[in-house]
């Protein structure tokens, strides 16, 4: 019998590569023999591949079956080309017919009855395959909803391995077979409960996370506990506007990835992770041993990272954030692969002034000493990344009075986003940049822009002169400065638009 063909997709981080599934019937000895650098899970797919189809009632033959995985140069992970490296057999067998092969991508794990269990990372691989000009996916019945969210894909979701090789015009008597069940499918990562004009008091605060919302822009809160960080870190994913269709489906491959079903229809809404602060750098930025899965930071892409308790974090797992901050991608270096995956979030940190808290009361119990190591602990390269840092003070009695619910919405801060996002939008087009933070210094300080030794910038300039900033800072309170600006539907910043930038930044007002 002639070699047969069909094809599979490997996934590294997000990118997903077309594998060519051969095999090659042989009169020798009967056994699977599997080529072109396998793991040691895609390893044991010979002996769940003889055993699922004998179990289905589609053997194969009692002969040497010869399947290569091509390109071979390529590393390929996990149980998902079991479906693959079934049917390439039975084709090669002349059970099934191979131009109906060859024109299907097949994705599915088999159990030993000759079922499909659903796989991780459905999304990016049928996603991966129509890009690559193949619209036609093979996957398990769990998955095929979750396939189908992939624009100009044709899903055909089968039961087990018997249902796809009838399918594929094979002469088997047909049986009915259970799905395997998947995981319940998610209506997208829950939006955190609230809205902002619960916040009494605190309008600076209200007012920074209306400006980092507009902007894209780092938050960096430092309060007492009970002060409203928390409370305040939750309600910036509402102000956020909705996510385009692009936007969406990059998340919910991510997600899909990360092993989180998305729901039947694609999330619009900006994701929120929120990890612990036991979290370990791999739980972070992302990692594995084998099969190299997103952290929180490339699962917060196009939404926030918030890590309350700041601090608590070990210093080394903050720092790693230090680049993704700045490239708005994650790499992951292997031995023999580099995964790199998005990583282009909104970070939110929340600080106690102190460990016990209570910094400028009677109850302070804590050593200067020890609060400067406390807060140490973030580091400054990591800080100057971040353009708003606030001091969120304890809320009063005066100010919980003066608190009537007559504060910005949510919904009112929204729109207000989505206005001073669309000023934006219109001042960068042309360039491949959205919003302020994305603006580089040397284009931001350019003809025609704030530079310096302009009117607009003379306070900020002789701070820059004095060493109170970086040149960093400096150009991160002009992207500020551009995004109160766009709030205030001005047509460039002022002095005072600079101004309070510096106070977002430093703490202090010009």
């Amino acid at each position: 019998m002639p070699v047969a063909r069909t094809a599979s997709v490997a996934l590294l981080g997000l990118t997903g590569s077309i594998v060519e599934v051969e095999a090659d019937l042989s009169a020798q000895l009967p056994g699977v023999v599997i080529i072109g650098l396998p793991d040691a899970a895609l390893g044991e797919a010979r002996d769940r591949v003889r055993s699922a189809a004998s179990n289905a009632g589609c053997p194969l033959p009692s002969r040497r079956l010869t399947v290569n995985l091509s390109p071979a140069a390529l590393p390929k992970h996990g149980s998902g080309f079991d479906l693959a490296i079934a049917i390439a057999c039975l084709a090669a067998s002349g059970e099934l017919s191979t131009e109906s092969v060859a024109r299907v991508v097949h994705l599915g794990e088999l159990g030993l009855d000759g079922r499909l269990r659903p796989i991780d990372g459905i999304l990016p691989a049928v996603l991966a395959a129509v890009r690559a000009g193949h619209d036609l996916v093979m996957v398990p019945s769990a998955n095929a909803e979750e396939a189908s969210l992939v624009p100009g894909a044709r899903v055909v979701g089968v039961a087990s391995l018997l249902d796809a090789a009838i399918w594929h015009g094979g002469a088997f008597e047909p049986q009915v077979s259970e799905p395997v069940p998947g995981q319940p499918l998610a209506d997208g990562a829950p939006e955190p409960a609230g809205d902002l004009a619960e916040v009494a008091g605190n309008s600076d605060a209200v007012e920074a996370m209306l400006v980092a919302a507009s902007g894209g822009h780092h938050v960096s809160m430092l309060g007492p506990p009970g002060a409203g960080k928390t409370m305040l870190a939750s309600r910036l994913p509402g102000l956020l506007p909705d996510l385009d269709a692009d936007e969406a489906l990059e998340v919910a491959s991510i997600h899909s990835l990360a092993g989180r079903r998305p729901g039947a229809q694609l999330s619009f809404r900006p994701p929120f992770e929120a990890p612990h602060h036991t979290a370990t750098a791999a739980a972070i930025v992302g990692g594995g041993s084998r099969l190299i899965r997103p952290g929180a930071a490339a699962r917060a892409t196009h939404g926030v990272l918030f890590l309350d308790e700041a601090p608590e974090f070990p210093r080394a797992v903050l720092d790693v954030l230090r680049q993704p901050i700045e490239s708005g991608t994650i790499s992951i270096h292997r031995a023999n692969a580099v995964a790199t995956f998005p990583a282009r979030f909104q970070l939110v940190l929340a600080a106690n002034p102190c460990p016990c808290g209570n910094l400028g009361t009677d109850e302070c119990t804590c050593a200067p000493i020890v609060q400067r190591r406390y807060l140490a602990r973030l580091s400054g390269p990591l800080l100057d990344r971040v353009d708003l840092q606030l001091r969120v003070p304890r809320v009063t009695v005066a100010a919980m009075r003066m608190a009537d619910g007559s504060g910005v919405s949510t919904a009112q801060g929204r729109s207000m986003v989505s206005a001073a996002r669309a000023a934006a939008a219109e001042r960068l087009r042309g360039t491949p940049w959205r919003t302020n933070a994305e603006m580089p210094g040397p284009w931001l300080r350019g003809a025609g822009r704030l530079h310096p030794g302009s009117r607009a910038t003379k306070t900020l300039d002789r701070l820059l002169e004095r060493g109170g900033i970086t040149m960093r800072g400096y150009d991160r309170i002009l992207k500020v400065a551009w995004t109160l600006a766009d709030l205030a539907g001005s047509a460039a910043p002022d002095a005072e638009h600079v101004g309070r930038a510096m106070f977002f930044k430093t703490g202090v007002a010009s």
